[in-house]
């Protein structure tokens, strides 16, 4: 049986934001992928930065104060 793992995204109010957010993050060598909103979540903006929990506190920390984002979310 395969287990799903779960995975946060970032949420942004715009796309500019979500740029933003990728140049800081490739910047800072943390791992993540830029994808479509899921369809489960309302969002003003179209894509969402992926990333695994383990690197939730290092995003936070990074983007707080520097780029505007609407809300990290856990999804499994």
């Amino acid at each position: 049986m395969m287990s799903l793992q779960s995975y946060c995204v970032v949420l942004f109010k715009s796309v500019s934001h979500a740029m933003r957010a990728e140049k800081i993050l490739k910047n800072d060598k943390i791992p993540f992928k830029i994808i479509p909103v899921p369809k489960s979540i309302s969002s003003e903006c179209g894509v969402c930065i992926r990333f695994t929990p383990e690197y939730k506190e290092d995003i936070e920390a990074v983007l707080n104060g520097t780029v505007e984002y609407s809300d990290i979310r856990e999804l499994h």
